[in-house]
């Protein structure tokens, strides 16, 4: 199937959260924000905790590599096991699908999640949002979602290649929501967009500095990205977040995003919270699923 040319951004609200001026999407490089490199920084603060008793996984943007997600996985199970009893929370921060070659394992694999860990919980990300909208059948909203690496999300579910190359948008856009379990659609749909524990909050962007939580737009909270990363002032919560990919865990003051690029650089990040301690938990995969 062949991408169109367009002469300006169009779409649904995923689109315009995006490109909140008028912008040529279809010209974009669709590695652009690969190139972000991260820098640590030691915390004006150290003591940012979670509750006594509780402990956190947190992991990044899985983007279809459900390889990855597998092993990331028994890297948590084993590291649990290592630990005392505690009240265990599976935080994904969002973009499951897209862009690698497994999506619907991925979600499938999220959903079986909910009966090994008791608090295991969803974060809205970009491109949840855009999946979501595809499958209501409007073709401009698929063509976008199409366009920023839905084209791997549709292919995983439609698993016919050689009939999909051949869809039109139109059939595409009428056939997908047929073939996408009810299931992963609930899932998705049931997504979150903030989750507070103790003093972190954990958000698939961002926030809008200066805002109040309570009125954070989703917009923000799924898109958002060099207001938020460039702003250094005290959010009073640590941030931990995904959207923005780095070549390393990127830790400051007042957030830590942890979306190493698992769908092509095969490293996939977790973050680990005990008390005010914080550790990480990473892949060693290799670079391109098979």
């Amino acid at each position: 199937m062949l991408f169109p040319k367009a002469k300006e951004a169009r779409g649904g609200r995923c689109a315009l959260a995006l490109f909140p001026r008028p912008i040529n999407i279809w010209k974009l490089d669709p590695f652009m924000f690969w190139k972000r490199k991260s820098r640590a920084v030691p915390s004006l603060r150290n003591n940012f905790a979670i509750p006594q008793g509780q402990r956190v996984y947190a992991i990044g943007d899985i983007h279809g590599r459900d390889d990855l997600f597998a092993e990331l996985i028994e890297l948590i199970r084993a590291d649990n096991a290592a630990r005392g009893p505690a009240k265990v929370s599976l935080i994904l921060l969002g973009d499951l699908v897209d862009r690698g070659p497994q999506s619907a394992e991925v979600v499938e694999r999220a959903i079986n999640l909910r009966a090994e860990f008791d608090d295991m919980r969803l974060l809205i990300g970009n491109h949840e949002e855009c999946f979501l909208a595809a499958l209501t059948g409007d073709v401009r909203r698929l063509r976008y979602f199409m366009r920023i690496g839905g084209d791997a999300t549709v292919s995983s579910y439609w698993n016919d290649d050689e009939s999909l190359a051949k869809a039109s948008f139109e059939e595409v856009a009428e056939r997908l929501a047929q073939l996408v379990p009810t299931e992963h659609v609930r899932f998705l749909e049931t997504g979150e967009d903030v989750i507070e524990i103790g003093e972190y909050v954990f958000v698939h962007a961002g926030i809008r500095p200066g805002v109040p939580m309570e009125k954070q737009s989703l917009v923000d909270l799924r898109w958002i990205r060099d207001d938020f990363l460039v702003d250094d002032r005290d959010h009073g919560m640590m941030i931990v977040h995904g959207h923005t990919i780095c070549d390393d865990v990127d830790e400051w003051p007042n957030r830590i995003g942890i979306d190493t690029g698992a769908y092509r650089s095969g490293v996939l990040t977790a973050i680990v919270l005990e008390g005010d301690e914080r550790r990480y938990l990473k892949t060693v995969g290799t670079m391109e699923a098979a």
